[in-house]
């Protein structure tokens, strides 16, 4: 690896890392970015992206718990659904074909867009709604898969359905933060018994996760609220239209 693409990785994972302390998002640019723009196999990027989420999870979450801002009687629930099912959507991403891949992460970012973009009353943080704990536990378990088999991370997919169950931004974005570390860890552990692991690639992204991930954590907390809400849904959109594009391009090429 030149150190070109070595800066260009770094600077990636620093760009993703801001999004996701700031939005609860940002991943989901880290596959698309390493596969058209780094030439990276997806099977690849999806591993590499999955293992430098270990070190922003740790950070994301010790930041949102020094601001009380993590709910862990939820975040418990979360993780003990998430957990298998990261290892199982990890193993199911290496035997998965690239298109198929390709075509899921830019479906799910498109429809996490849409579905964050109308505006709610719930999104100032005035309102939250109790959810049980077996609703938590399958939610956990529908974000573990489906962050492990698209390398999008936890965020991507909760905080778009928490928000739709009118919990506070803030709050969701916390419980993203949280559940990211054990998804990565159970992930990662099956990517790397797959053979699919770069570990050069994925320290690089995760130094620059680490400091962006660090920087926009502050930054949600200086936000107003509605503000921050509104940041989630137009990322989403944007990216995921981006993604879409790229994807249908490919299949008509």
């Amino acid at each position: 690896m030149t150190a070109l693409a070595a800066l260009f990785f770094g600077m990636l994972g620093l760009l993703a890392g801001l999004m996701i302390g700031a939005v609860g998002i940002g991943g989901v640019i880290l596959v698309p970015a390493l596969v058209y723009f780094g030439g990276i196999p997806i099977h690849l990027a999806i591993a590499a992206a999955m293992m430098s989420y270990v070190l922003t999870g740790l950070i994301g979450t010790l930041v949102y718990t020094s601001k009380k801002s993590i709910r862990w009687s939820m975040a418990g629930w979360l993780c003990a659904g998430a957990m298998p099912a990261a290892l199982a959507g990890a193993l199911a991403a290496g035997r998965a074909s690239p298109l198929v891949l390709e075509v899921l992460i830019g479906l799910l970012t498109v429809a996490s867009g849409v579905h964050a973009l109308p505006a709610s009353p719930a999104g100032d943080g005035t309102r939250s709604n109790a959810v049980s704990s077996p609703a938590l536990g399958f939610i956990g378990a529908v974000t573990g898969f489906g962050s492990a088999l698209s390398g999008t991370g936890g965020p991507l997919i909760l905080v778009p359905i928490l928000m739709w169950l009118e919990l506070p931004v803030l709050t969701a974005i916390a419980l993203s933060q949280a559940i990211q570390l054990p998804i990565a860890l159970l992930a990662t552990a099956a990517n790397f018994s797959s053979g699919n692991l770069d570990p050069t690639l994925g320290v690089l992204l995760a130094a620059g996760l680490a400091i962006g991930t660090f920087v926009g954590a502050r930054v949600a907390h200086a936000v107003p609220r509605p503000a921050l809400r509104r940041a989630v849904a137009i990322v989403l959109v944007v990216v995921g239209a981006s993604i879409a594009i790229k994807v249908i391009a490919r299949l008509f090429a």
